[in-house]
């Protein structure tokens, strides 16, 4: 039986420190960590390694539960994928576990709770965008990545991962850039 770590944080300067000390004071080994949003499971390649290896008497292990995921249904997916293993889950703060049926309550409540926080914050990003738009303040976000340094490196025959390293991004990120590139139509 393992007890399998696992970190997440949405932003690049986001740190994951803090969740990764606990997870290794709680006696988690290994533990995956990755920096990409939780509002889906799409490109988060590090909780689909951890599903993939877990295996029957596993426990998967999470500071919180909006760790896991922003979206109530993913959460309870990967519950039931876990069930599906005979692994469980345990969310440190506040304690649940899967391993009984009051914690399946408590975490799709926090899920939820999750799901609508997050939709919150949306909203009002949405309104401070609008607010800024209408004093014609708004320029828009700032591009953290430099496009056009991925796209050479793609070019000059750097691989994904490579070029996630060397600019200290995502491969999901490098993914998009070069994704984007070539659905842009030429002219």
């Amino acid at each position: 039986m393992a007890r399998i770590g696992y970190a997440r944080c949405s932003a690049q300067d986001q740190s994951l420190d803090i969740q990764v000390e606990r997870l290794k004071s709680e006696g988690c080994q290994p533990i995956r960590s990755e920096k990409v949003s939780g509002a889906s499971r799409d490109g988060r390649t590090e909780l689909a390694a951890v599903l993939d290896f877990i295996r029957k008497g596993d426990e998967l292990v999470v500071v919180r539960a909006d760790r896991l995921g922003r979206d109530t249904r993913d959460v309870l997916n990967i519950v039931h994928e876990l069930d599906q293993r005979g692994a469980f889950l345990t969310v440190l703060d506040p304690h649940i576990s899967t391993r009984g049926e009051s914690g399946r309550i408590v975490l799709t409540v926090l899920g939820m709770v999750s799901q609508m926080e997050r939709r919150f914050v949306l909203e009002r990003q949405r309104e401070g965008i609008q607010a800024a738009k209408a004093k014609g303040v708004y320029k828009g976000g700032t591009r953290r990545l430099d496009r056009e340094k991925v796209l050479t490196m793609k070019a000059d025959g750097h691989g994904t991962a490579a070029i996630a390293k060397a600019l200290g991004c995502s491969r999901m990120q490098v993914y998009r850039i070069i994704g984007s590139e070539a659905q842009a139509p030429s002219v």
